[in-house]
């Protein structure tokens, strides 16, 4: 896969991204597994992974980082995204009774060298926000962010599930530029084209993360009548390019510009999706998709 550029200001990473929103102890969270993930993305030419550091119940950065002290691959070849701001109640987190937000400097400092000591780097690629704290001071907040990047802890900024108007609040008090904004984005959810995410992210010369790209394998196995209605088309089109359901929604999304965020297990739903970069989608078909979508 050919790498691209994440918006303006940088940086280079595959188009698509591999995410660990979805690990957890029941859900193979194990070195094995890890390592066998993280080398199908790198044969395919995936080099970008998505952390958080509450993911996996907040172990899975540590786990990440034991599959990187093995060698199997070179820091330097892959690209480290991670955030904070999320905290959730966990056996791992006895102090966290309720799910809430907390991007203070404070714990923006803490979360970093975390993540950085648990993934065994000595810096991330793009470190984002994980939602926006209401109560939070925003001056100290960018301050923050502005001082891990001179320091080099962190070399891009970026945000996850902002709307446009956090979006340009958090920017105004930065001294360096957002370059993505991590959303949910599929064809069983299109909210991001009507309520200006993406429209912002284009004005802002930058590539929006596509969470949940297959919405949680509902495209391919969803019942209810939008996913049938959806699939329909998606298989009807699916001829035209020989290609199959999920690769046809996941080239739909490619047609954005949009990066899509794989969270998978499974290695054909991961093919599925590297297989979507083949297909040049027709204008007019995108829009068949997109009315079947949303009528």
């Amino acid at each position: 896969m050919e790498r691209i550029y994440l918006s303006d200001s940088g940086p280079k990473v595959s188009p698509a991204i591999y995410g660990f929103w979805r690990w957890n102890e029941a859900n193979q969270l194990n070195l094995q597994n890890m390592d066998r993930i993280i080398n199908l993305c790198l044969d395919l030419g995936i080099n970008s992974f998505d952390h958080a550091d509450i993911y996996g119940g907040y172990e899975c950065e540590e786990m990440f980082g034991s599959v990187l002290r093995q060698k199997s691959f070179k820091r330097e070849d892959i690209v480290l995204f991670s955030k904070c701001g999320v905290l959730e109640p966990h056996k791992n987190r006895p102090d966290v009774r309720v799910q809430y937000y907390d991007t203070s400097a404070a714990h923006i400092q803490k979360s970093v060298e975390n993540s950085l000591r648990n993934l065994r780097t000595d810096y991330l690629d793009v470190f984002l926000l994980h939602q926006l704290d209401s109560l939070s001071n925003l001056e100290e907040t960018a301050l923050a962010l502005d001082r891990l990047c001179a320091s080099g802890k962190i070399h891009n900024i970026g945000v996850a599930n902002f709307s446009v108007f956090q979006h340009q609040l958090l920017a105004s008090y930065l001294k360096v530029p957002i370059v993505t904004n991590h959303i949910e984005l599929n064809l069983l959810n299109t909210t991001a084209l009507d309520n200006g995410q993406i429209d912002y992210s284009k004005q802002r010369y930058m590539r929006p993360l596509a969470a949940s790209p297959l919405a949680d394998g509902r495209i391919e196995n969803g019942t209810d009548p939008l996913a049938l209605k959806v699939r329909a088309k998606l298989q009807e089109l699916g001829k035209k390019y020989n290609a199959n359901v999920e690769s046809m929604a996941v080239a739909w999304i490619n047609r954005l510009g949009a990066l899509p965020l794989i969270g998978t297990f499974n290695e054909q739903r991961i093919h599925n999706i590297v297989n979507a970069f083949a297909i040049q989608l027709d204008q007019q078909d995108w829009y068949e998709l997109y009315n079947a979508a949303r009528a």
